[in-house]
């Protein structure tokens, strides 16, 4: 038997014990502080250059769009409605993976899971430029944006899974900060590449160059998570006896870790009967954000070239919009403020440009803090495994809409898409705080019928995950 299968089967052993076993395990905080400073190194800068480049190869088409791309492959495309379709389309593919590939991701060894996803939207991504046998026309784009989605769409809610492996909740939310942040970073960077890209003298198109240096990165960084990424905590060879012991410990900290690799059906259909965290709150907040998000990524550039500036310096401006704020609620209403300028405000440049801020900074803001969010409220892995992607997937139908509301025809003012997208930041603060007073009505209602739970007590999830009398919600 390989090191790695002795190590599942014995981990699996000591994760079956019982709640006993581990709530007497006492862990020494400098161990633990020594051991999550070792999972920081090694998971973060993976799964966030991971995010970087995934981020590039699904939004660098705002910038194609001014490096000639509608002209070369789109047959011009006057009214911008096939741009729209090619740069929706992945938010398709990606909608209808999520559920199964997150589910599914389960099954597999995490890194294996992560470095064939990532090569495989590399692959796609750089296919995009490789001539005319992919992307020479419409449905060569078509299709190479299709299958870009279908790979992503095993990444991005996999990732807040793989995290609560190693993380209990009160770290979870510094950790998705860091990781999506990324999104914003791959904004700033995307943009500079792209100016540079621009002033390239080359045989081929300009924005075939951009496909592939934005792609070949993804398909590298896959096989370094291949090799370098722990797998979960009760397999992976990173960890010594006493490290695997503690992450182990740490792993049920408010809640249990399904044991081993396996899925609890009876959760899955209890992600789909949860209007808090999958259905409708959740994803109605998501699919606010994601329209705003992927109007974000697609037509940034071509919203700041109707300020005036060359497709140029457009492209180089894109990167200095992208920052962090703190608090979901206000991040979504600073969002919301920057669309009413935008709406309110037509000539005066600097006013419209310190809008974008607003918008980019509250949007990438609240997504990070939402998905966090989301993660441990939904109690057992099978249920985040299967309630996570549910949300992301109704939040993604808002990226589909956030495609569509920008065309050509309606600049410079572009009145119905900075209307609906405001409309629907607004939105996304009501409903973080109705959310927000939910959780902690229900956290009052368990502590008044079953008394206060000892702070990150191990909790018996895994018959009714996060509806276990004493398991606590962050609100």
């Amino acid at each position: 038997m390989s090191s790695e299968k002795q190590a599942a089967e014995e981990g699996k052993i000591e994760f079956a014990e019982s709640a006993v076993s581990l709530s007497s395990f006492v862990v020494d905080p400098d161990e633990e502080r020594r051991l999550v400073r070792r999972l920081d190194w090694r998971i973060l800068p993976i799964t966030c250059l991971l995010y970087l480049f995934a981020y590039l190869d699904r939004s660098n088409l705002g910038n194609a769009r001014l490096q000639g791309l509608p002209k070369d492959a789109l047959g011009g495309d006057p009214t911008g409605k096939r741009f729209d379709w090619v740069n929706s389309i992945f938010f398709f593919s990606y909608i209808l993976c999520q559920v199964p590939s997150t589910i599914i991701s389960k099954l597999f060894p995490p890194r294996i899971w992560l470095a064939c996803v990532a090569i495989g939207w590399g692959i796609s991504s750089t296919l995009l430029a490789s001539g005319p046998s992919t992307a020479f026309n419409f449905a060569g784009l078509i299709t190479g944006r299709v299958f870009l989605g279908v790979f992503e769409s095993g990444f991005g809610p996999v990732i807040p899974l793989y995290f609560s492996f190693f993380y209990t909740k009160a770290e979870m939310g510094m950790r998705m900060a860091y990781w999506f942040g990324f999104a914003a970073v791959a904004g700033a960077f995307g943009g500079v590449l792209a100016f540079g890209v621009q002033h390239a003298h080359a045989s081929i198109h300009n924005w075939r160059i951009l496909f592939i240096i934005e792609g070949l990165p993804a398909v590298v960084m896959g096989l370094v998570a291949l090799f370098f990424l722990p797998n979960r905590p009760e397999s992976t060879t990173f960890f010594n006896e006493r490290e695997r012991a503690i992450a182990l410990e740490r792993m049920s900290r408010g809640t249990s870790g399904d044991s081993g690799i396996k899925i609890q059906k009876a959760h899955i259909f209890m992600a789909f009967r949860d209007w808090r965290a999958s259905i409708y709150a959740g994803g109605a907040i998501y699919f606010g954000l994601n329209c705003a998000l992927a109007s974000i990524s697609a037509f940034l550039p071509t919203i700041l070239a109707t300020f005036g500036y060359t497709n140029a310096n457009a492209q180089l401006l894109t990167g200095e919009c992208f920052s962090r704020g703190i608090f979901m609620f206000t991040a979504s209403l600073i969002s919301g403020i920057g669309y009413v300028l935008l709406l309110t405000v037509t000539s005066n440049v600097h006013v419209r440009y310190f809008a974008v801020f607003c918008i980019v900074s509250g949007t990438y803001t609240t997504i990070g803090i939402t998905i966090a969010w989301f993660a441990h409220n939904l109690g057992s892995e099978t249920k985040r495994a299967t309630g996570i992607p549910m949300f992301m997937g109704i939040g993604q139908c808002g990226s589909v809409l956030g495609s569509h509301i920008f065309p050509l025809t309606e600049g410079p003012r572009y009145i119905k898409g900075f209307g609906i997208s405001c409309a629907l930041a607004f939105l996304a603060a009501a409903l973080s705080l109705v959310l927000s007073i939910s959780y902690r009505m229900e956290n009052a209602r368990r502590d008044k019928l079953y008394g206060k739970p000892k702070p990150d007590s191990r909790v018996d999830t895994s018959e009714l995950a996060d509806k276990a009398n004493d398991f606590r919600y962050i609100h």
